[in-house]
């Protein structure tokens, strides 16, 4: 039993726990057990965080249904391990050096050493940033809704953004709120900060503090911390120019708007595939151009140690950074004055190949078990699982009970991730001393 066999049978458990729970009469409106299907789809997107469904959350599911499904999504955002070992620091036993390294690799870390200290900062963050944005709601939905229901609509859809969920309790997602600044600022924050990975927000606080206090040693920011903000800031630019330029005509998302709405739009279509899946506009009504920009962004994702999906920005950096070496002739790769390492470029190689080819093969999956269905519907579709987005052009209770299934694993597979799958199904590597001769071959 590898870590990475225990982290992905981990995620199969919690599913499993979570499709029975929500076949029960009592987490449904109706009060009748629940189809075997829908609770095993409905389980898979919450612990995957992606937010696809094939029933409407806010009037199929009761509130034990509602709230199982956030509970999930809480487990799902925090991962296995860091849920595990959270329970294991509530009931004092100390950790072992199998633990360390499990919460090493869930969490992409490059050291094993403070691991309890790292799992008490990730719950204390997260319950920071969950319960500032139940605050932040309550005067948008409490007016509307009561104080009960309007509390449980913050709740549930500020662990869903934290997460990188994407669940929400409206029938037309957030489209009803889409000219409301508190909701859009609130929303999309919780987002942003939820994927941008827990490192990041800690080295961000320790600068601040250090800044606060005047320390002449301020905290110094690392690699991760530079190539996950600047990434991340640059794609959200180049997310709201490209919506607004594209979108701006369409009567059937922007048109017609004031420019305070569009670029309210603009803004949250920049945000939420990266990789949340709430919505202000009917993506089903976007245009070619608009989805395959939502398609892009999606693919790319969050970044590592957050609670979002995709092949992740560093990933992205890299494989960029290649290119750019090779177009100028270097010999290695650079990222701010830092020397990338073999095996990461190779890393990143890997996760693109095997997102590329899961995508590829869910694709042509669900064209042959659905035919009448659009290519890009089926693609934007399958994207979205994979990078555990939640975003749908409107199809995901219309596809067959074959295409559910393979929605179903293609989640599971972009949650736990390409590599860590492989590596669970083929077990850890063996050393070697061989080592073979060089030779040059041909490229591109």
């Amino acid at each position: 039993m590898t870590v990475a066999r225990t982290i992905c049978l981990g995620f199969l458990a919690v599913i499993t726990v979570g499709t029975l729970l929500l076949m029960l009469p009592f987490s449904t409106t109706s009060g009748h057990w629940n189809d075997p299907i829908v609770a095993l789809f409905t389980s898979t997107s919450a612990v995957c965080v992606t937010g696809l469904s094939v029933v409407d959350p806010g009037t199929y599911f009761s509130f034990w249904g509602q709230f199982f499904i956030a509970l999930l999504a809480q487990i799902g955002g925090l991962g296995y391990m860091t849920t595990t070992t959270f329970l294991i620091l509530l009931i004092g036993r100390k950790f072992d050096l199998r633990d360390k390294i499990a919460i090493q690799q869930a969490l992409d870390r490059t050291g094993i050493s403070g691991s309890a200290q790292v799992i008490r900062s990730i719950i204390a963050t997260t319950l920071i940033f969950e319960i500032t944005g139940v605050f932040l709601l309550l005067p948008a939905f409490v007016p509307e809704h009561g104080w009960d229901k309007g509390l449980w609509l913050a709740i549930f859809h500020s662990i869903n953004a934290w997460n990188n969920a994407g669940f929400s309790l409206f029938k037309d997602n957030l489209i009803g709120y889409q000219s409301s600044f508190l909701v859009v600022f609130t929303i999309t924050t919780l987002i942003i900060f939820g994927g941008i990975g827990y490192q990041v927000i800690l080295e961000m606080y320790l600068w601040l503090r250090d800044r606060f206090m005047r320390k002449t040693a301020c905290q110094i920011f690392s690699l991760d911390f530079k190539v996950a903000t600047s990434t991340t800031l640059l794609l959200l630019f180049i997310g709201t120019l490209a919506f607004l330029c594209i979108e701006y005509r369409n009567p059937q998302t922007f048109g017609g708007m004031s420019l305070r709405d569009q670029f309210l739009l603009a803004w949250f279509q920049s945000v939420t595939p990266r990789t949340a899946g709430f919505n202000t506009i009917d993506i089903s009504k976007m245009t070619t151009a608009g989805l395959f920009i939502t398609l892009a962004m999606m693919f790319i994702g969050a970044s590592p140690g957050g609670t979002g999906g995709g092949m992740k920005t560093t990933t992205l950096r890299v494989l960029t950074s290649c290119t750019q070496s090779i177009l100028q002739g270097k010999e290695e790769v650079l990222l701010y004055e830092r020397k990338i390492a073999i095996n990461l470029i190779l890393k990143a190689v890997g996760v693109l190949v095997g997102s590329v080819g899961m995508v590829i093969l869910s694709t042509v999956l669900i064209s042959l078990t659905d035919p009448k269905l659009d290519f890009i519907q089926i693609l934007f579709e399958v994207v979205s699982a994979f990078a555990t987005v939640g975003l749908s052009t409107g199809i995901t209770g219309t596809v067959s009970t074959s295409a559910k299934l393979i929605l179903i694993l293609t989640m599971y597979v972009g949650r736990v991730g390409v590599l860590l799958l492989m590596s669970a199904i083929l077990g850890d590597p063996r050393p070697t001393r061989i080592h073979y001769p060089e030779e040059n071959l041909l490229v591109g």
